[in-house]
């Protein structure tokens, strides 16, 4: 059986046993996915690197703990979850400190679409990236369960599941979420 065969629970296994190949695969499969979940998070494309590639370290520390009666994307998100939220705390002391630091960068900047014209490849990138930004504003309890049902497509039972919370939190947190979403994104752009 070719290791791209095999599917996720046999992977785990094997890496819960040792095989670094069989968690290479793993984290092939799922960064991009990952990557997208953290970005959302955190809102800065480099900080998301920089979550998953700490996610990715403690998966693999954390492989013999793996529940197999868990899917393992899932599994994978409760870790980065984890992780986004460490590095929210660390930012907030920072804050603290230092003061409020400007969202605003160019690696914020979405990689515009090289088949559409530069204004509206422009534009998108523009409303995507002021999107990512509204999302990261929100207070985590709001932002996860929107995360891990818009994008993630967990139903509300997983997600609940996921954050220990019954499928009714869930769904009036995204409600509420969707609320703040709104008056965020209607708010003039921060300079």
């Amino acid at each position: 059986m070719s290791g791209d065969d095999r599917d996720d629970l046999d992977l785990a296994r094997e890496a819960a046993a040792g095989e670094d190949r069989a968690f290479t695969l793993l984290m092939r499969r799922h960064k991009e996915g990952l990557y997208r979940f953290v970005r959302r998070y955190v809102g800065e494309p480099d900080a998301a690197y920089e979550v998953v590639q700490e996610t990715f370290v403690a998966a693999w520390q954390a492989m013999g703990r793996f529940d197999a009666r868990r899917p393992f994307p899932t599994w994978l998100r409760a870790i980065a979850l984890n992780k986004c939220r460490d590095r929210g705390r660390r930012l907030a002391v920072r804050r603290a400190i230092l003061g409020e630091r400007d969202l605003d960068s160019p690696e914020a900047q979405a990689q515009p679409d090289p088949g559409a014209t530069p204004e509206a490849a422009l534009g998108r990138a523009q409303d995507a990236a002021r999107l990512d930004r509204a999302i990261a504003r929100l207070p985590a309890k709001l932002k996860e369960p929107l995360l891990l049902t818009w994008f993630e497509d967990m139903s509300q039972q997983e997600a609940g599941a996921l954050l220990g919370v019954s499928a009714k939190t869930i769904e009036m947190r995204v409600y509420r979420a969707r609320q703040r979403l709104a008056v965020l994104l209607s708010e003039r752009p921060r300079r």
